[in-house]
């Protein structure tokens, strides 16, 4: 669906992607892992087009329908379900999608209320209403407590049986096991592996990939 070809994106003298390549495609889950400042965040935001590459290109086949979640979605201040209708691009389907991220009872409370997993839902729920066939996720479970992470994580697998395309980042290496159809470990910009995630967690297929599985830190 979308492909980078040795994509390069820098920041005044900061290099956030060095000649990355990498295609993502139809299918499971791909979450992207790596230590801070890897570049998966960029990678998301790149992807999704809020970002020009330097050098390289960005392919995207078919013109997929992209939405993007951040790490700390912005609440409009309105409800909950405003919050979605506002982004509705077809037919109103607020309640159906209050319904699968499992806020249909919070509809009419004020969106900025709502708990921080709570929020984290809605503003997946509002990403949904755009009917993307590709949906970026920037962490989407950071800093929510495990009822949180598991009630999110329930939804993140709800809409990859929708057929949507989910691409994730995610510090959490147990989150990625449970999600992931495919991992790609990056560091310092660069994709270092690749792989579907079983193959990935039992026999990686670089150093760096089992030092980072390990706990260890990238240098």
């Amino acid at each position: 669906m979308i492909r980078f070809d040795e994509v390069t994106i820098a920041a005044g003298a900061v290099t956030l992607l060095d000649r990355l390549s990498l295609t993502l495609a139809a299918g499971a889950p791909t979450v992207l892992i790596g230590p801070n400042g890897a570049g998966k965040s960029t990678v998301l935001r790149a992807a999704m087009g809020l970002l020009p590459p330097t050098s390289g290109r960005i392919l995207r086949e078919g013109e997929p329908r992209r939405a993007i979640v951040f790490q700390r979605p912005t609440m409009l201040r309105r409800t909950a379900e405003a919050n979605v209708r506002y982004a509705m691009a077809d037919a109103d389907r607020t309640a159906e999608l209050l319904a699968l991220v499992g806020l249909e009872h919070a509809a009419t409370r004020p969106a900025r209320r709502l708990s921080g997993g709570e929020q984290q839902r809605l503003a997946l729920a509002r990403a949904l209403a755009r009917d993307p066939t590709i949906l970026f996720l920037d962490e989407p479970t950071a800093s929510l407590d495990p009822a949180s992470t598991k009630a999110m994580e329930d939804v993140i697998r709800a809409v990859g049986r929708q057929g949507i395309k989910v691409v994730m980042s995610t510090h959490d290496l147990g989150e990625a096991r449970r999600l992931a159809g495919e991992v790609v470990l990056l560091h310092r910009g660069r994709v270092v592996e690749a792989a579907a995630a079983p193959r990935f967690f039992d026999a990686p297929a670089t150093e760096e990939a089992r030092k980072f599985i390990a706990g260890e830190l990238l240098v």
